[in-house]
């Protein structure tokens, strides 16, 4: 199995799954601001001086996953704790619990409220254009959502694995994560995640379910 394209998922994703939402200029392409704060660049020596400067306005910050480029003048690149980046190539064990219906636009506000308790920094007014969303309501409250971001030919990044603190500990992230991961396996594609390797109780529950760590990602603010 060769993902060599995830080591550098951003601008993967910008070139394959999402190529029709890039804001491309040369070597660099970033994600609309309403989708994700998200750039990447072809390659870390990659000339990209002038296109950042058309891509991002100033006083403002973007985020670069596994590459970034060299030091720029007039610019400041910040280096954050590494991403573990895992993937999923066996099915999982199938998890009971409540009904699981997937998101659209009439639970749009219902998900950025739920993001921005549990999940505020990546979620956006326009994320869940990017890919399928799913989710479990309790209490007539959405409880729990589950959702695809990055992409490739190959692969599907699953995303914004959150439950809400007033019913955690009843599986359902457990039950959200083996659903969608077992789906696209079933539809050829690999999944993966990001958690950061201070998450121990997430890091810990992707391993029991089946998930293995493929590798260690740099993960970057760019500010202009």
């Amino acid at each position: 199995m060769n993902l060599v394209e995830l080591d550098n998922p951003f601008w993967s994703s910008l070139q394959t799954r999402h190529r029709d939402l890039a804001i491309m200029d040369g070597e660099a392409a970033r994600y609309p601001d309403a989708f994700a704060p998200f750039l990447g660049v072809s390659s870390r020596d990659a000339d990209v001086t002038e296109s950042l400067e058309r891509l991002v306005e100033p006083d403002r910050t973007v985020l670069l996953l596994g590459v970034a480029p060299d030091a720029l003048n007039g610019w400041t690149l910040k280096a954050f704790e590494p991403l573990a980046q895992m993937v999923c190539t066996r099915r999982l064990d199938p998890v009971d619990g409540p009904e699981v219906i997937e998101l659209a636009d009439e639970h749009r506000e219902d998900m950025l409220a739920l993001t921005a308790l549990v999940y505020p920094h990546y979620f956006r007014e326009r994320t869940m254009e990017l890919g399928r969303y799913f989710g479990i309501y309790q209490q007539d409250r959405l409880a729990a959502m589950i959702g695809e971001r990055l992409g490739t030919e190959s692969a599907q990044e699953i995303s914004a694995v959150c439950t809400h603190p007033d019913f955690s500990g009843q599986g359902l992230a457990r039950r959200l994560v083996a659903m969608l991961s077992n789906d696209n396996l079933e539809r050829g594609y690999t999944p993966f995640l990001h958690v950061g390797f201070d998450n121990e109780r997430a890091k810990a529950l992707y391993e029991r379910m089946g998930y293995t760590l493929r590798r260690e990602l740099s993960f970057w603010s760019l500010h202009r």
